[in-house]
């Protein structure tokens, strides 16, 4: 039986498409069955991330309408025997899809996968409700800026209405100097404020998002890299090791890198 969790967010443009890509490599480097679907119809780019756009055969919707069987619109994610992409549509009537359609499609590939992870569209309209109502767990992704805490607020309220397992945090694009710096909420006060436990911080690396934009994968080692590997290891495991942004922007040598990541 899989584990289905859903990773959503309040807002667009916290890099939770991104985070779902990497999360997923760091799973099926644990030698885990993972699958990365994306259920964002219209604005979905999953795809692209996972650099798959190009092997798309059939997607979510015909798997829904019965045009093909669920595992025909698998991809296999090169480099990786066990993690799996699941596209979306770009253009469908969205108000036909609904929370059961999702369930469905879950319920025929989740003895095949150890984790399905469910990538939410942002904002908490219909695309919100049905991708949470097929998952049994959610990860909330937010930014340490008050905007993306505001809204990931809202959205934990209105996760809380349904019968999840937990609801976990997740920081991304955390940069190290500004929280040192009292520029940047903390680490520490976003869980003060939104009260759910913290799953993972990941920090602001331009790796990451130029990776994900060429469907490659994070440099072995690297601190992004780590801090997805903990990540992976804290949902799997029920660890709580935490990336640290902030501890080479501390001490001496770290405001010289403080005053030379701002000239930057």
């Amino acid at each position: 039986m899989s584990r289905r969790i859903v990773i959503t967010s309040g807002k667009g443009g916290v890099g939770k498409t991104t985070l779902v890509a990497h999360l997923g490599v760091a799973l099926a480097s644990l030698g885990l069955r993972v699958l990365l679907m994306d259920t964002d119809i219209g604005l979905n780019n999953l795809d692209v991330v996972c650099g798959v756009e190009n092997k798309i055969v059939y997607d979510i919707i015909d798997v829904i309408e019965g045009r093909c069987r669920a595992k025909q619109a698998l991809i296999q994610i090169a480099r990786f025997p066990t993690l799996y992409a699941m596209p979306s549509a770009h253009s469908y009537d969205k108000s036909a899809i609904c929370g059961q359609n999702i369930k469905m499609v879950i319920e025929r590939l989740k003895d095949s996968f150890d984790y399905i992870l469910v990538d939410c569209p942002a904002g908490i309209e219909r695309g919100f409700h049905r991708s949470v109502a097929a998952a049994d767990e959610a990860i909330v992704v937010a930014t340490p800026n008050i905007s993306s805490i505001r809204d990931a607020d809202k959205v934990i309220q209105l996760l809380k209405t349904y019968e999840l397992a937990q609801i976990y945090l997740a920081v991304n694009r955390a940069r190290g100097d500004l929280i040192v710096s009292n520029v940047s909420v903390s680490v520490e006060d976003m869980v003060d404020l939104l009260k759910i436990p913290l799953i993972g911080v990941i920090p602001e690396e331009d790796e990451i998002s130029l990776c994900a934009g060429l469907g490659q994968t994070l440099s072995n080692g690297k601190n992004a890299q780590k801090a997805f590997s903990l990540l992976a290891r804290n949902i799997h495991k029920e660890k709580s090791d935490i990336f640290d942004c902030t501890e080479k922007y501390r001490g001496l040598f770290g405001s010289i890198k403080r005053g030379l990541r701002k000239r930057v």
